[in-house]
């Protein structure tokens, strides 16, 4: 007995071990952005120089930063509004529509988070050449629709599932539609699920690069402006500030994005009925 507790606690102390080596790994390099961008020097080298704001500084008052950030933005906005919209809409229907076209059309929406992001990118800008769009904003939008709809979609089934279907099928046997039941009582029980899908799609929409490579125009969004700059080596310092603005702002959305989804799951499982 004694000798399988101790093979249990060395198993647990090797797996945190790697569980630790694993975070490491994985969010050093991301620390050392935050790091660098107060470091008084152009070189992303140790020893630091000393401490600055400048790189900061530097971010007001760019015009080319400015109208990619406000093409980031806008981009967003209409790219998570209408992911959520689908997302609500494929998620309900796969849920209650008892419809195997529907069961189709949710897994088919799920599929773009298992494609390579290259193969998606090539694949719409050879769509939109075809339909006359070409390289766009428009172009970008839909694209990061179809990047951001699983997202919401995982989110609003995970949060309609967790309604209890006697509450859908009491407001049926009163007697109000499916339309009525859907806007009345299923959607203002999983507001905080779609303030979380919006909130994560937006956030998607925000960050995605590969997309926007293919089929940007002559309006570059964010992401494609920090890549122009990395050919600067003199402009490192200066990426790497609005880097840890964009990492402090993300950070901050996917929290509170992922606190209101745990906040309608939790009000769900505490009021079964």
């Amino acid at each position: 007995m004694s000798g399988a507790r101790t093979d249990a606690n060395a198993g647990g102390h090797w797996l945190g071990l790697y569980v630790l080596g694993y975070l490491v790994f994985l969010y050093l390099p991301v620390l050392l952005i935050p790091l660098f961008s107060f470091n008084n020097s152009i070189q992303a080298a140790f020893p630091l120089q000393g401490f600055t704001l400048e790189w900061y500084r530097t971010l007001y008052g760019n015009p080319a930063l400015s109208g990619a950030l406000a093409n980031s933005l806008v981009i967003g906005a209409i790219a998570a509004f209408g992911a959520t919209l689908c997302g609500i809409t494929v998620s309900y229907m796969d849920l209650y529509g008892r419809s195997p076209l529907a069961a189709t059309i949710s897994a088919i929406a799920r599929l773009p988070i298992l494609i390579p992001g290259v193969i998606v990118g090539i694949s719409l800008l050879i769509l939109v050449n075809l339909i006359g769009l070409g390289p766009s904003r428009v172009s970008i939008v839909l694209g990061h629709i179809l990047v951001a709809l699983p997202t919401t979609v995982v989110v609003m089934r995970s949060r309609f599932a967790a309604i209890p279907k006697t509450i859908r099928e009491a407001a049926l046997d009163l007697g109000a539609s499916d339309w009525t039941t859907f806007r009345r009582i299923m959607l203002p029980l999983s507001a905080p699920a779609v303030l979380s899908a919006f909130m994560l799609s937006f956030l998607i929409s925000f960050d995605e690069f590969i997309v926007v490579f293919f089929l940007a125009g002559t309006e570059p969004t964010l992401p494609l402006y920090i890549w122009s700059q990395l050919r600067f080596p003199r402009s490192l310092p200066t990426v790497m500030a609005l880097g840890t603005v964009i990492l402090t702002t993300s950070f901050i959305i996917a929290g509170t994005a992922e606190i209101l989804r745990h906040r309608g799951l939790g009000a769900a499982r505490r009021n079964p009925a």
